[in-house]
């Protein structure tokens, strides 16, 4: 009777369950992860381009100064508005949380207004406690966001950003809502009781 044939022996190293080398594992690239940005922050523009060379024995002239981070209030349309939803005693509250965040995106502090249609903002109230005229030299020097009340909104001047704290007097509403959206040169924040507002600005909102 012949022998059975032997069983093929199998290698170990073909036994257990293959694994992909190193070399051939796809890894995906990290995007990278953008710095944080509200939703009133605008987006950055394209980044300038690089120096020319300058030419053999060519000196370098002066820097070319810098461009305003916004475009004067003839340059460009009406500006765009959001609305944060909020009640008259919340909404100095919420205008002060608006301005953190601008200021967290990257906004300069001198690009921020702060305009109040019931009592003054505290920083108001402080500042003017030392005289009108050292008030009025805060809003000149543009260092610092500047606060105005309704009574002087006429006087702010306009600013990339300005935000609105509806926090009473139904009357103010509708004389410092126009003049906030004639001095924002491009950001327009209310916070404030949605209804209200809508029907002193409109569609707009």
């Amino acid at each position: 009777m012949p022998p059975f044939p032997e069983e093929p022996q199998i290698s170990e190293s073909a036994q257990g369950p293959r694994t992909t080398p190193a070399s051939s594992r796809v890894t995906p690239t990290p995007r990278p992860v953008p710095g944080p940005r509200s939703a009133v922050s605008p987006r950055p523009g394209p980044r300038p381009a690089p120096p020319a060379p300058l030419a053999a024995g060519a000196k370098p002239g002066p820097a070319p100064a810098p461009k305003p981070s916004a475009a004067s209030p003839g340059d460009q349309g009406a500006p765009q508005i959001q609305l944060i939803p909020a009640p008259a005693d919340g909404a100095l509250d919420a205008a002060d949380e608006a301005v953190d965040l601008l200021l967290d995106s990257g906004r300069a502090p001198a690009e921020v207004l702060v305009l109040t249609t019931g009592d003054p903002h505290p920083w108001t109230a402080h500042e003017r406690s030392f005289g009108e005229d050292a008030y009025w030299r805060q809003q000149d020097a543009a260092d610092d966001v500047f606060y105005a009340d309704g009574a002087s909104a006429d006087q702010a001047k306009p600013r990339p950003v300005v935000v609105v704290a509806a926090n009473g007097g139904d009357d103010a509403v509708k004389t410092v809502l126009p003049t906030a959206l004639a001095r924002a040169q491009a950001l327009l924040i209310v916070c404030g009781d949605p209804q209200q507002i809508n029907s002193v600005l409109g569609a707009g909102v």
